[in-house]
């Protein structure tokens, strides 16, 4: 005796469905009870370079449309209307990629102006106040002489406190050539990463001179030097930068303000006869200039 259902009591087969059966995107079945629809293929797997294209769209922040020209413009925009009007200054923040420079997780924020964070303490400083310091390089008392080049006006140029290298990027733009220094062996390696990058988005992008070592000190073997930017502030101006400054050259640098309310934007301009000008341009909040190296 069987114990099992007879073959014309068997349930109806529910899958897989005959094709006749299975139910197109109008509803109606396929074949020839119903019209023949076409579908899109589906695939279990993209293919190689799909997934290539992908990785690389998640790699590079271009969703946002930070690697494009509008974005730049518009921070040029702002700057313009902060009051920096230089025009080779205008040019230089166009050209160079900030977001390049900023760690991936504040690149929304790139092309804001604000400072961010770069690590070791140190900040990427707000675009305002790079353009700011550069416009005041830019209008040194030596750029009359006859050896400048109107192109370059910033001549032979030392930053003290390389950070991420945005700042020399810029710099290297205006400038003819650059040596800028950093103490901070874990930032002077990051910013050379980064300039590495910039070489293969930036044209003609001329090179700049990465140091590691004590700022405080400037680099006696290239001076003297048509303009120096530093980007700390300690209580009194290094007398290594002062004796590196070539005569019509000029020094900016925060300094702390004597009347213990902060830091102060300083400028030193070098005139012909070898004396020495002092000039302030506003507040300013920069990290603690610090000597050796670390």
């Amino acid at each position: 005796m069987s114990h099992g259902r007879s073959s014309d009591n068997k349930p109806p087969k529910r899958f897989p469905l005959p094709l006749d059966k299975v139910a197109s995107p109008s509803g109606g079945p396929r074949g020839r009870a119903g019209p023949v629809v076409q579908r899109e293929v589906l695939r279990p797997q993209a293919h190689l370079h799909q997934i290539e294209q992908d990785r690389r769209r998640h790699t590079v922040p271009q969703g946002v449309g930070l690697d494009s020209m509008p974005v730049r413009l518009r921070m040029v925009e702002r700057l313009r209307a902060d009051g920096i009007t230089h025009t080779a200054v205008l040019e230089a923040f166009a050209r160079m990629p900030r977001h390049l420079f900023v760690d991936t997780a504040l690149v929304n924020q790139a092309y804001e102006d604000t400072s961010l964070p770069i690590g070791l303490g140190q900040t990427i400083s707000k675009p305002s106040v790079v353009g700011t310091m550069l416009q005041l390089l830019c209008a040194r008392p030596g750029l009359t002489l006859p050896h400048v080049d109107p192109a370059r006006p910033l001549g032979a140029c030392l930053e003290v406190g390389t950070g991420c290298g945005y700042q020399a990027a810029l710099l290297s733009l205006l400038a003819r050539h650059v040596v800028s220094i950093e103490r901070l062996r874990d930032l002077h390696l990051k910013a050379r990463s980064n300039l590495d990058v910039i070489r293969q988005h930036v044209p003609a992008w001329q090179d700049v001179r990465l140091v590691y070592g004590d700022g405080m000190v400037g680099h006696p073997p290239q001076a003297p030097y048509d303009t120096i930017i530093a980007a700390a502030g300690g209580s009194a101006l290094p007398q290594a930068w002062l004796d590196q400054l070539a005569p019509g050259g000029r020094l900016i640098a925060p300094m702390e303000d004597s009347r213990g309310q902060g830091q102060v934007l300083t400028v030193v301009d070098r005139l012909p006869d070898g004396s020495l000008q002092h000039t302030r341009a506003g507040a300013v909040l920069f990290v603690p200039l610090k000597s050796g190296i670390t």
